[in-house]
């Protein structure tokens, strides 16, 4: 896809705010509310635009542990890969996962729970149980130093 300075605007403001209304948008990005309507739906239509979400405060909502755990898998097969991530993926308090090279780990998951107790109960009553994981190693999140959701965009002339 090509993008013009008017995407790049579009993008970077929806970014920050997704719930900008389309006609701070066009007034933000100096369009009418027409045209910049229907790049956003192009955005949106070409896959760009993947999802608009809002974002809540972790610890307000008490979930003040976030761990960074890696996994090893027992077997390396297309099948084993498919249970461990059909599992993963349903599971509320992973927030991210990735599977990783350059470790002795297969997958490298972000999960938030309440606290360490919480924490050992996710661990011990829901990962390790998973078919096929073989080990876990854990780190704690002290403090988050960067904290970002918006992707860096293309320069555009």
């Amino acid at each position: 896809m090509q993008f013009d300075r008017y995407d790049i605007a579009i993008l970077d403001q929806l970014q920050r705010n997704a719930n900008t209304s389309n006609l701070e948008l066009a007034e933000h990005i100096g369009l009418s509310p027409t045209p910049c309507a229907r790049r956003v739906k192009a955005l949106e239509q070409g896959g760009v635009i993947d999802q608009r979400v809002t974002l809540l405060n972790q610890e307000l909502l008490g979930l003040g542990l976030t761990a960074v755990i890696h996994v090893a898998m027992d077997k390396h097969t297309p099948e084993r890969f498919k249970v461990f991530e059909a599992a993963i993926a349903k599971l509320p308090e992973v927030l991210e996962c990735y599977l990783i090279t350059g470790q002795a780990a297969d997958y490298m998951l972000k999960v938030v729970v309440r606290d360490m107790q919480d924490y050992e109960r996710f661990l011990l009553g829901t990962l390790t149980p998973i078919e096929g994981v073989s080990g876990v190693q854990s780190s704690f999140v002290l403090r988050k130093v960067v904290n970002k959701t918006a992707l860096p965009l293309p320069k555009v002339k």
